[in-house]
């Protein structure tokens, strides 16, 4: 595996962190704006809003100018870093709710173009296994970035935390700029082109498969502390080491699926829909119990959000795995989440009490199971000869066109 997938990894890792590390800084930002915790926690939801919407437009707008994606993602990493210093120099709570928006625009865009790249440098037999290491920046800023940015707003306040993530940015694009080659300028590929690309029914099944996926996690993972806590009678002082847990589950199972996405794709998340389904509902049954709600806990961690690399593997089987295909697959991903905690709270607000989520869990996770039969079949055997190809030797510069991977459209 190329180093420049790993700092590409390292460059998702550096803006993930920005993403999520408002929720271990909550008093501090309340005090510093003097807003309710309610509202601080909006700036959560503004970047995810940032990334769902404008991602997408700003990368059909850097497919027009026929950017290059490398360009593209030195420009997104410049863009990101100032937004980021505006956050960092906010003195007010509309300037940060601004400066959060932009920021996700540009962390969606520059997800779409880091995984285009790992398209355009790894042969088609491993682009799921970089795009797991791409994604374990993602995974590991929940277990490492958050605590780290949580520990310097303690001791140095939070200014210093977002203007760390600045410094971060800006070292991944020098990074970035002497390691990644620098694309041929043969083959672009026009918008038009592009945007053809979603013509595809199959890569719209691809998309649903994937939106049900991370909807069935986040609707228990969401709700895990009020579980753990009245319903398994954890400590909420034990909260953090068990989330803990279930994030170094995360890693370990993105590591995994990782290394078998390519070949084994629909299998991987067949079985995982399966396991996620039952573990959801085992927890849902017996979350009385200590030991069996651990159990399910770290099982939900091995099997929903590693499941990443193996439905990114199948998009990118489906259609040219382009920047515009990508961020909009990131966008679908981040929707997915956000409707599967609305839907898990809904029946708790219905009365049904906080198991409810887990329930709803395991109602999505069944739901994209059925969507995936289907193509269980016919892309057993796609599996079998995406596995045997070889490294296209001309690889496209552009923006959405890592090459006309001919045997790659489904």
């Amino acid at each position: 595996m190329p180093l420049v997938v790993y700092i590409l990894g390292l460059t998702i890792f550096s803006l993930a962190t920005s993403e999520f590390m408002v929720a271990g800084m909550m008093s501090s930002l309340t005090q510093a704006f003097g807003v309710s915790v309610t509202q601080i926690g909006h700036l959560i939801s503004l970047y995810a809003i940032g990334m769902v919407v404008g991602g997408p437009l700003l990368t059909v707008g850097l497919i027009r100018l026929r950017v290059p994606n490398k360009k593209a993602l030195l420009w997104l990493l410049g863009f990101y870093a100032i937004a980021q210093s505006v956050a960092a120099s906010a003195t007010s709570y509309e300037l940060m709710a601004i400066a959060r928006v932009a920021t996700g625009v540009a962390g969606s865009a520059c997800f779409g173009v880091s995984l285009a790249i790992c398209a355009e440098i790894v042969g088609m037999e491993s682009r799921g296994r970089a795009a797991s290491i791409v994604i374990g920046g993602l995974m590991l800023a929940t277990v490492l970035g958050v605590p780290i940015a949580t520990v310097v707003d303690q001791y140095w306040g939070w200014r210093a935390s977002f203007w760390l993530v600045v410094v971060l940015a800006v070292l991944c694009a020098g990074v970035v700029t002497f390691m990644v080659p620098h694309a041929r300028a043969s083959a672009t590929i026009s918008l038009g082109a592009e945007l053809a690309e979603f013509k595809n029914r199959n890569l719209w099944a691809a998309f649903a498969t994937s939106g049900l996926i991370i909807g069935a996690t986040f609707a228990a993972f969401s709700y895990f502390a009020p579980i753990l806590t009245e319903v398994t009678g954890f400590a909420a002082s034990s909260i953090p080491w068990l989330l803990g847990v279930y994030g170094a589950a995360n890693v370990v199972g993105n590591m995994v699926v990782g290394r078998y996405a390519d070949r084994h794709a629909m299998r991987i998340m067949a079985w995982g829909l399966i396991v996620l389904g039952a573990a959801l509902a085992l927890f849902a049954v017996f979350a009385q119990s200590q030991i069996l709600s651990l159990a399910a806990l770290i099982s939900i961690g091995l099997v929903g959000v590693p499941m990443n690399p193996a439905m990114i593997a199948r998009v990118m089987q489906t259609a040219h795995p382009g920047a515009l295909v990508n961020t909009v697959h990131t966008s679908v991903i981040n929707i997915g989440l956000g409707v599967g905690a609305w839907i898990g709270g809904l029946g708790i607000a219905a009365g049904y009490g906080v198991r409810s989520p887990l329930w709803v869990g395991a109602g999505l996770a069944m739901l994209g199971l059925l969507s995936l039969l289907p193509y269980l079949g016919r892309n057993a055997r796609d599996m079998h000869s995406v596995a045997t190809t070889t490294k296209d030797p001309n690889p496209s510069p552009s923006l959405g066109s890592a090459s006309d991977f001919v045997s790659g459209r489904r």
